[in-house]
């Protein structure tokens, strides 16, 4: 791995983070299957990604300073 990303882009953070909810409502009684917990994981995601876009291109906008 050469590249790096910040931690909120990682799938693989997110399905971990999913697996923890999905094991916290199992303890509460509410079932969800490895599908569902899947595209959960997913969909999220996609949109932190979606999210981290919007904020780079307001951050942009808002900049006081040019780029050269």
């Amino acid at each position: 791995m050469e590249q790096a990303k910040p931690w909120y882009l990682s799938r693989t953070i997110w399905a971990s983070l999913v697996a923890v909810a999905a094991s916290l409502a199992a303890m509460l009684g509410i079932a969800v299957d490895d599908a569902d917990a899947g595209a959960l994981a997913d969909r999220l995601a996609q949109a932190v990604a979606a999210l981290a876009a919007i904020v780079a291109i307001l951050g942009r906008i808002f900049a006081r300073s040019r780029i050269e």
